[in-house]
């Protein structure tokens, strides 16, 4: 399902005579599909950095991602977009709602897109599943952090995608709240066939994951 070849993040400063820091080095490691794999490091490793280049979300210094066989960085903006909306859901960790769209237009918003014919119904019974069937016409102002964060998740959920990346899923939740959020995850995961890659501090909900990926200082230590 995905495959990556010598990725490699560096930023470079104002300064020309400085040495580029350095995020990513050389990164390798394959996902089967339907594999479950935690990111796991001390905070700076690299690992929302890594999760944000597997998406597209950025262009790496050098190196490949691979989703199904097919190159993301050999592809212009709108054919990143284009694989995204077909087979990638991100769970963000700072949610990237639309502050001025409802807990349901947000999730609806990536069904439209796609010319989802029961959009509104699947929109509904997935904020439902992550409890916020009475919060469907509030706006993200009017929702806390993990109901914010609820959201962000059932957006990402909706698409039924076929990779799903996650950004420290759990981290704005509460301890009941995020135990639904991980049977979601791992359900989705056991019965869509769904490949899960999350990011977490948690060790207990990293130990629940098929695999551990050990991120240090910008480099993986282990496979």
């Amino acid at each position: 399902m995905l495959q990556v070849e010598g990725l490699t993040k560096q930023v470079h400063s104002l300064d020309k005579d400085s040495e580029p820091l350095v995020l990513l080095q050389d990164i390798n490691f394959s996902i089967d599909r339907g594999e479950s794999v935690a990111l796991v490091g001390p905070s700076g490793s690299g690992k929302s950095t890594l999760l944000g280049l597997l998406a597209g979300l950025d262009d790496p210094s050098a190196g490949r991602v691979l989703i199904d066989e097919e190159s993301i960085f050999d592809l212009d903006e709108d054919g990143r977009a284009r694989l995204r909306g077909e087979k990638i859901g991100f769970i963000f960790q700072s949610f990237q709602l639309l502050a001025n769209l409802t807990a349901l237009e947000n999730v609806l918003l990536p069904l439209e897109i796609a010319g989802h014919k029961q959009a509104a119904s699947a929109a509904r019974a997935t904020l439902e599943r992550v409890g916020l069937g009475a919060r469907l016409r509030h706006y993200p102002r009017q929702l806390s952090g993990g109901e914010q964060q609820r959201v962000a998740i059932a957006r990402a959920f909706v698409m039924q995608p076929a990779l799903l990346l996650a950004d420290e899923p759990t981290g704005n939740l509460d301890s009941q709240t995020g135990g639904q959020i991980i049977s979601l995850l791992f359900e989705l995961n056991r019965e869509r066939g769904t490949t899960l890659v999350m990011v977490t501090h948690d060790n207990a909900l990293a130990a629940l994951c098929g695999r551990q990926l050990h991120m240090s200082g910008g480099r993986l230590q282990g496979k």
